[in-house]
């Protein structure tokens, strides 16, 4: 088990040992990546003499097969117990912080809450099993109705709050939702009309009424706020509804519950297709929690984690709202979705210790005019995570956003999310270039095409199998049966390798493959972000008659660089095979994003095939 250094003892060493100025932008840094990892390193070794704690495992793997090992055992509890045992520990911390309307709540202010919706929702008639929608941005309401739907045995499905009107039907009909509770509006989005012109009887109906024929399971629509819109229920109407009866029923419904019980159904991001629900249980998601928060160091000590990332997502809901009901971490939300400068304000004045983000989440905030402004030095630890994060990246995070122990993870929605995940204490070079080892008690193996585990360092499709493993995709037993078989492995479709020391590296997809040659996008946008000008890039695999797909790099510049196509092309002669240099290349603004920050390849190469009239 590795243990290391504080953060601040950890930033006390870095700041010792190298003098950085201006890491953000590279060119003039006066600090090398092997200082930098020189300095971790260093601080590591101090550690071990001090307290004599080994920081490595004895590891020497031959064959790409690991299980991960760990001191804790598995938590056989809901996440309704799990929750009420944390409140018990810590009712007066502060649990949830909503900056947006500065809405602040204790453990046991929320606990009161939660069970106060859950019997509403089972006065509005809902029984275990149900499902019930939560369709909007991050707000209190939102994990109210997390908590809740779990206290009393109801699914809840989380609805991407981007999703228009034929998604959402797609999402509620496809899990037969009973209810769905909705934020009024949002941005651009008018959910209330959007809600209206998928179910034109709702105006025509009473509220909890709905008879609607093109979703029949849906009968209840409750909408946040006091405003009342015909044929719904307001949000605060439902929390007034429960009388002694109800609650005495949630009560005794945590007896009831079960651990392998369907707890939550997160629908996959659609960046390859059309979104499946993957069925998570409480077991999944508590031990998820469980062990990357021991991973971080949360048991350690009280951690204010700035959740930047949406609940809807994994990230959110199971990485960062579930840390406050597994171990008494505060979550801070700095908005109700992502802007850079109101996350560098919370992490100031809440003086967060951790933060979740995506990569492009952490280039946004590096990259505000206003980020100098900003005192971040409360920050230790966190997760850069949802896509690709480039080498240069975490060394800017490590240095300039004083984030020594954060780490990089790599999981799947279907996996509730993570199975891999480094040390808080891992050097650079493996914090920039893994994916870290294993979660304790997952099982992880890298196969070749006949399933046969591969040497170490070979390449091979990463399989999983775990705790964190899903039930399925709900109502889908042919696309489950295509990623999980009999022997409940996991197919990620990741193409990866596995070293001695039992690190994992991400290096493409199964079908990333040019005229009979591997091409991983991620070895060549590791190259172009080297690349003084470059400040994100993206690559993909267009159509092609002759070599059957060749290389395309999307590149967005900082700001004030001028590029064009051949500038790239020069740069990459000689330095990467001739095979790997992009042969067509378009410098953009923006990529297509999910709400996570996940890039949408898949639009991309739409866009592409599009425009350059490659229609097979």
């Amino acid at each position: 088990m590795k243990t290391c250094l504080s953060g601040k003892m950890l930033m006390n060493i870095l700041h010792k040992s190298v003098r950085v100025t201006n890491l953000r932008r590279l060119k003039t840094s006066l600090v090398s990546s092997r200082q930098l990892s020189k300095s971790l390193q260093d601080s590591i070794s101090t550690r071990q003499s001090l307290y004599g704690v080994d920081t490595s495992e004895a590891v020497h793997l031959t064959h790409s097969y690991r299980h991960g090992l760990g001191a804790a055992p598995l938590q056989g509890v809901t996440i309704g117990q799990k929750l009420q045992q944390t409140v018990q520990k810590f009712p007066n911390r502060e649990m949830f912080v909503f900056k947006r309307g500065n809405v602040r709540r204790t453990f046991q202010q929320f606990f009161e809450e939660c069970d106060q919706l859950a019997a509403g929702l089972v006065a509005l008639g809902l029984k275990r099993g149900d499902r019930v929608g939560m369709w909007g941005p991050n707000t209190l309401e939102w994990v109210l109705t997390q908590f809740a739907t779990a206290r009393a045995g109801l699914i809840m499905v989380s609805i991407n709050p981007a999703y228009q009107v034929n998604e959402l039907v797609h999402a509620l009909k496809k899990v037969g939702c009973r209810a769905i509770i909705s934020a009024s509006t949002f941005k651009t989005q008018d959910y209330y009309k959007m809600l209206h012109q998928a179910l034109p009887e709702l105006d025509r109906c009473k509220a909890g009424q709905l008879k609607a024929k093109g979703l029949p399971m849906l009968e209840t629509i409750i909408m946040l706020g006091e405003e009342k819109f015909p044929g719904t229920f307001s949000f605060p109407e439902v929390q007034e509804m429960g009388d002694h009866a109800h609650r005495r029923t949630v009560l005794e419904m945590q007896d009831k519950l079960q651990f392998d019980d369907p707890i939550n159904i997160q629908f996959t991001s659609g960046t390859t297709g059309r979104p499946k629900g993957a069925t998570l249980t409480h077991h999944n998601i508590v031990n998820n929690q469980w062990f990357v928060g021991r991973r971080l160091g949360y048991h350690e000590m009280h951690h204010r984690l700035c959740m930047a990332v949406p609940l809807y997502h994994c990230f959110g809901m199971v990485l960062a709202s579930m840390a406050a009901a597994v171990f008494g971490t505060t979550i801070v939300s700095p908005s109700p979705s992502f802007e850079p400068e109101p996350t560098l304000q919370a992490i100031q004045e809440e003086r967060c210790t951790s933060i979740y983000g995506t990569p492009t989440m952490f280039i946004d905030m590096l990259h505000h005019p206003n980020f100098d402004k900003y005192r971040l030095t409360s920050l230790n630890t966190g997760l850069i995570g949802g896509s690709y994060c480039p080498a240069e990246l975490m060394k800017q995070v490590v240095s300039q956003m004083h984030c020594p122990e954060i780490c990089i993870p790599y999981g799947t929605t279907e996996n509730g999310p993570l199975t891999f995940l480094g040390h808080k204490c891992d050097n650079l070079e493996r914090k920039c270039n893994t994916i870290g080892q294993p979660l304790p008690h997952v099982e992880v193996k890298i196969v070749n095409i006949n399933g046969e585990i591969t040497p170490v360092n070979v390449p091979g499709e990463l399989w999983t199998r775990g705790h964190g493993t899903m039930h399925g995709y709900w109502g889908d037993r042919d696309k489950t049966t295509e990623v999980i078989g009999p022997d409940r492995w996991y197919r990620t479709g990741d193409v990866a390798v596995l070293d001695e020391q039992g690190y994992g590296r991400i290096v493409g997809r199964i079908k990333d493959i040019r005229g009979g040659e591997n091409i991983y996008p991620r070895e060549i946008e590791e190259f172009l972000h080297t690349h003084p000008k470059v400040k994100d890039v993206q690559v993909i695999g267009v159509p092609d008659e002759r070599m059957g797909e060749e290389v395309c790099a999307w590149i967005k510049l900082k700001e004030g660089e001028n590029m064009v196509e051949n500038d790239v092309k020069t740069f990459c002669k000689g330095q990467i095979s001739h095979f790997k240099i992009p042969r067509y290349i378009r410098f953009v603004e923006e990529f297509p994003l999910t709400v996570t920050g996940k890039v949408q390849k898949y639009k991309m190469r739409e866009q592409m095939v599009k425009e350059l009239g490659l229609q097979r």
